[in-house]
């Protein structure tokens, strides 16, 4: 039993093969491309999940702002709601209320609602019956 276990010592320390326990271990170097692939997937990864789509929203808000036309009913980013009345280059003068118009820039308007697309589904109408 003690012989068993002095090569059990001597395979684990590596004193049988000559071997200095104490010596560092000799990784061999990996190819530049295994090195540089975890990176670059941490950077797509990182694009497409968080640079990609806010671009793609900022672009599509941009479209919908240079389509404003008048009649177009808006919602500011302050919450404001009314009607385009006048498209000027960079703001809209919005009607709010009877004989209160505001001049707002065009990059402060959040959602169009188109005026030709308001009411046109049968079940946003309430019926109204007279008794």
């Amino acid at each position: 039993m003690s012989d068993s276990f002095a090569t059990f010592f001597a395979q684990v320390t590596n004193t049988a093969t000559g071997i200095d326990p104490n010596a560092p271990v000799q990784v061999p170097p990996q190819p530049l491309w295994v090195t540089m692939a975890v990176p670059i997937l941490i950077v797509a990864m990182l694009y497409f999940a968080l640079i990609r789509p806010q671009t793609q929203a900022k672009k599509k808000q941009e479209e919908t702002i240079k389509s404003a036309k008048t009649g177009d009913k808006v919602v500011t980013t302050s919450g404001i709601h009314g009607v385009i009345t006048n498209v000027k280059d960079t703001t809209v003068i919005v009607k709010v209320a009877d004989n209160v118009k505001l001049e707002i820039e065009k990059s402060h308007i959040d959602k169009i609602v188109r005026s030709d697309a308001a009411g046109s589904s049968e079940s946003d109408k309430v019926a109204v019956t007279k008794v």
